[in-house]
């Protein structure tokens, strides 16, 4: 069957690896034939904790939570959403992964591996470029993140995810933002109400 979602997905591809390099009609054809592309359902793990990664992702569509479970009870550490590339620590290390990735919603992802990778570049060359500078983007964007969690007060982070990343307040549930933001769900809420009486 013609499968017109992965067509839409292999184009929005196309797009953003243009946005970093200029692609020939048939360095398009190449990705393409990749079959890059899979859907998972809601509340799938893609990596549990104690698993060796094998793949990387990027999201095409939907929100992928990071999360360890301490003393029994989870901690989330990121959120992944459209356009955002998550290379598994486990991946890199080949250990045992030391967290969960799991689907918030619905999600599309585009499969990597290193295999898949290199013979990409084999075919695409200049595709190394933009891989190397969307992983130096990648751990900027962790150590701002990672500077946050440790400057902001519990409220400030809050409300830095309000102005950084809006959409997450309409597509997670509010209680996995709070162990996100380091505060119980209680406390959560009064900051929630706080803010919106001195509005």
């Amino acid at each position: 069957m013609y499968n017109t979602t992965a067509v839409v997905m292999d184009d929005f591809i196309i797009k953003y690896i243009s946005a970093y390099i200029e692609l020939t009609p048939e360095e398009e054809d190449i990705i393409r034939n990749q079959n890059l592309i899979k859907p998972f359902p809601k509340d799938t793990v893609l990596l549990a904790e104690g698993e060796h990664a094998r793949e990387c992702y990027f999201v095409l569509k939907g929100c992928v939570r990071r999360y360890h479970i301490i003393n029994g009870e989870e901690r989330t550490t990121d959120f992944y959403t459209e356009n955002q590339s998550i290379i598994p620590v486990s991946y890199s290390t080949k250990k045992p992964s030391e967290y969960f990735l799991s689907c918030v919603e619905d999600t599309v992802i585009a499969l990597g591996s290193n295999e898949r990778n290199e013979e990409l570049i084999k075919q695409i060359p200049k595709l190394e470029t933009m891989l190397v500078q969307m992983a130096s983007e990648m751990q900027a964007q962790n150590q701002i993140e990672m500077d946050n969690f440790k400057n902001l007060s519990p409220e400030e982070r809050y409300r830095n995810l309000t102005e950084t990343r809006p959409d997450l307040l309409n597509r997670v549930p509010l209680n996995y933002i709070a162990t996100y933001l380091g505060i119980t769900p209680e406390s959560l809420s009064r900051i929630r109400k706080r803010i919106s009486r001195n509005r």
